[in-house]
């Protein structure tokens, strides 16, 4: 409890230097910032894990509550470019393999499960089983997240001129009760319905459904309220930084360093294929990165949410990324031995 009530303090010391100095995003970017530099001076930090699984389900409902009819027509519109995620997932692993296992040294299974762009959870999860280290795996795809989350504001502020201080929602004050008491029950069914038969994002993708069809049915007809979306973003950056708890010098060295690395190749990547799509006009530039940039789901979902971009298309890219790597990862690994 006091490592929980440390990490908490820490956390929230971060939101309060970002939103003193006014630096973007400080509900997300302060506690990554925070957790990550008091790991590195040897402060044993813990978050609460149920906690960080529930307020994932704001991302969810949020989501789910902007689905129209209009909405949903448009994305069979989103083929071409859902085409090219697939195309980029088997680049990055063609390039990501040869990179952790020749330049770093590191065992096939780690080497493939730690290129692999999908969830920090399923990637442990088949890494571990296929014999790979899973301390690395969690270092490596914890720096892959943290620097891709960092990175988008400043560009997005820089190239879209994007205000990332708007508010996320409207106050929870301004909502009616109904509205509250259905965000509640599309969080809680839909997040426990998806984990009881297995689905993959379960505490996202379940509410997300859950509240798509409600608002397609005309009942849900608000997002959540700011307040929610900002506590999201609290715990969201908490785990983050988190996950760098004892860290020790000789991963610095080579964990740290190679996922840093392999951020670079990530960017490049992410740059040509969202050049690629903008120049072709299939989607403003704006929404191709934030749907082909390799982060987190729920990390560049707020994002989208907060620089109010088409939230239904950058998740949709990001479910079909998180899909084929899930889904093909086991298959690739042996197609790759």
């Amino acid at each position: 409890m006091i490592r929980i009530a440390v990490t908490f303090a820490i956390a929230g010391t971060g939101v309060a230097l970002f939103r003193l100095t006014g630096l973007p995003l400080p509900w997300l970017l302060g506690p990554i910032f925070a957790c990550l530099l008091s790991a590195l001076l040897g402060v044993r930090m813990k978050s609460i894990r149920l906690i960080n699984e529930s307020m994932r389900t704001v991302l969810g409902v949020a989501v789910g509550a902007t689905f129209t009819p209009v909405l949903l027509a448009s994305m069979l519109g989103m083929w071409p470019t859902l085409m090219l995620i697939p195309i980029m997932t088997i680049v990055i692993g063609l390039i990501g393999v040869p990179y952790f296992r020749r330049l770093w040294g590191f065992d096939f299974a780690t080497s493939y499960y730690s290129a692999m762009p999908g969830g920090l959870q399923d990637m442990l999860v088949f890494g571990e089983e296929a014999g790979g280290n899973p301390r690395s795996l969690s270092l490596i795809h914890a720096t892959r997240v943290m620097v891709i989350v960092v990175a988008l504001p400043f560009i997005l502020q820089s190239v879209w001129d994007a205000d990332l201080s708007n508010p996320p929602g409207a106050p929870a004050v301004s909502l009616g009760i109904d509205q509250l008491a259905l965000m509640v029950l599309a969080a809680l069914v839909g997040w426990r319905g998806a984990k009881a038969i297995g689905m993959f994002g379960a505490s996202i993708l379940g509410p997300l459904i859950v509240a798509a069809a409600l608002a397609l049915a005309g009942l849900l007809q608000h997002r959540p309220p700011a307040e929610a979306i900002w506590a999201a973003q609290f715990f969201i950056g908490m785990t983050v930084g988190v996950k760098y708890t004892g860290i020790t010098m000789a991963e610095i060295r080579r964990d740290l360093a190679a996922g840093l690395g392999f951020c670079v190749i990530l960017i490049i990547l992410t740059v040509i294929f969202v050049e690629g799509v903008y120049t072709a006009g299939l989607a403003p530039g704006m929404e191709a990165l934030l749907a082909f940039a390799p982060g987190g789901q729920a990390e560049l979902t707020v994002l989208a949410l907060i620089v109010g971009a088409d939230v239904a298309f950058v998740i949709a890219h990001h479910v079909l990324r998180i899909f084929v790597v899930i889904l093909g990862a086991p298959l690739f690994a042996r197609l790759f031995r």
